[in-house]
């Protein structure tokens, strides 16, 4: 596929596509434990991005949501793999979904919580993530709550631990690992959130680039690009984003 040299410029303006890259999801990427190396859904896309523009891949890691998003608010970064919520649109443009995932809560065993509708109530500490959408959005719906905001995303049950709070609130797939950590936690049943995950881009990028970058995430979704992520990196619990 040929694209105007200008079109790419617009993208990617230092000639290489910078991609931020959140570690602190362990649905969109990870980091080796050996070599340090960054693997993923969030990184085979933006390598195959950078492939379709004929550029370098430069992957910028960071281990929360909230720095991610910062690198490429700032223009530090072409693209970053963030959550949609209106919180970020006066920072970032965003190209349609491309998965969707789950965001649960997790709370000791002795803990009288059953279900999710009683855990937005005076007295209770909610712990998540500093930034996350799932701190965005709980932030705006729980009234009652003290929500307290870990670091990052995958400290989010030690702060819980450590803290004593009633609640721990994150991506299913980090808190579920974190059952095998902590013995005594179970997870509440049900999800408080669906969150469609998308690229984001700088707010300043054009219209012609943002339409690239969709276009591109339709095609990777329409090809199977996406589910075939998803399995190498055997991600579970995660849906395909429905086609625009």
């Amino acid at each position: 596929m040929n694209i105007d040299t200008e079109l790419i410029r617009q993208i990617a303006p230092t000639g290489v596509l910078r991609a931020s890259i959140n570690v602190g999801n362990p649905v969109l990427a990870s980091r080796s434990s050996g070599d340090g190396s960054v693997r993923g859904v969030s990184v085979d896309l933006a390598r195959a991005l950078a492939g379709r523009l004929g550029l370098a891949l430069e992957p910028v890691v960071f281990d929360s949501a909230g720095q991610s998003v910062e690198a490429v608010a700032r223009g530090d970064a072409d693209i970053g793999f963030f959550a949609l919520d209106p919180a970020r649109a006066d920072q970032l443009r965003f190209a349609t979904p491309y998965v969707l995932i789950q965001g649960a809560y997790l709370v000791r065993n002795a803990s009288p919580l059953k279900t999710m509708d009683e855990v937005d109530r005076a007295g209770h500490r909610v712990v998540v993530g500093k930034g996350s959408a799932y701190d965005l959005h709980l932030t705006r719906s729980l009234k009652h709550v003290t929500i307290e905001r870990a670091a990052t995303s995958p400290t989010v049950v030690d702060e819980f631990i450590r803290t004593g709070a009633d609640v721990a609130a994150g991506v299913r797939q980090q808190l579920e690992s974190d059952l095998l950590r902590f013995p005594g936690l179970r997870m509440l049943p049900g999800n408080f959130m669906t969150i469609q995950q998308a690229v984001g881009m700088p707010a300043n990028r054009s219209d012609q680039a943002l339409a690239e970058v969709r276009q591109f995430v339709e095609d990777m979704k329409a090809d199977g690009f996406v589910a075939r992520a998803l399995k190498r990196h055997d991600i579970e619990g995660a849906a395909v984003a429905p086609l625009a």
